[in-house]
């Protein structure tokens, strides 16, 4: 009776260990896929300045009081500094699309922490034609270096012999000069500062805000930041 009881007791902490295991890797997933970090692989988020801008942003409003105004108005600018990233992507997933990878373009795009530069196949050509997609197009904003992540992504297409391709439509769809204000100018403080005479954002914010929040991405950013913190 007591071996049952022992083996029992150490069968739920094994599958109680595993299940947190799944848990935070579920988690860091979903980190990635909501901010899209710029070096994925650096888990402080302090290598590159957009990252460590918005990684403090999230680390404040870990600290506020939930549903305040101050969360609010962080929220607004964590909010608008994603809203950059996803428009890039947003980019890059077009040109697959119209290269042909229209039910591959997700997984081409999804980078992992876990990732590593010793893994790449190609890195020294995947980060001259990262260099010349930021030089050449308007695929990324001009004023700061690449994202880092989308190396990895050209190390998949040279792979697959399509990377000059997606260059060559990088180029046709977002030649140099031509950027996006909506999607491209990203304030050069934070929107917290500058707003902070403006009072309550619009209906139009607030109601994206209330739909990312019903998502449950704000509340598991907090947990997330929370725990990385301690």
């Amino acid at each position: 009776m007591i071996i049952i009881i022992l083996c029992t007791s150490v069968y739920f902490h094994i599958n109680s260990e595993t299940l947190l295991y799944f848990d935070r890797e579920a988690k860091k997933r979903r980190d990635q896929e909501t901010n899209l970090w710029s070096e994925p692989g650096d888990p402080s988020h302090s290598e590159r300045d957009d990252d460590r801008e918005l990684y403090n942003l999230l680390q404040k409003r870990a600290k506020t009081r939930r549903g305040s105004q101050g969360y609010r108005r962080l929220s607004v600018d964590i909010h608008a500094m994603r809203q950059v990233r996803r428009g890039v992507r947003e980019k890059w997933k077009m040109i697959l699309e119209n290269l042909g990878f229209m039910a591959e373009a997700e997984s081409l795009l999804t980078v992992s922490a876990t990732e590593s530069y010793d893994r790449m196949r190609n890195a020294p050509v995947a980060r001259s034609l990262l260099q010349t997609l930021h030089s050449e197009t308007s695929i990324f904003k001009s004023t700061e270096p690449p994202p880092e992540r989308y190396m990895f992504i050209l190390d998949r297409l040279i792979y697959l012999d399509v990377a000059e391709d997606f260059v060559a439509k990088a180029r046709r769809f977002y030649p140099k000069g031509e950027d996006n204000e909506d999607e491209d100018q990203t304030p050069n403080v934070p929107l917290l500062v500058t707003r902070s005479n403006q009072g309550i954002p619009g209906e139009e914010m607030e109601d994206g805000l209330d739909e990312e929040e019903g998502s449950g991405i704000e509340a598991e950013d907090d947990v997330f930041v929370g725990k990385s913190l301690d």
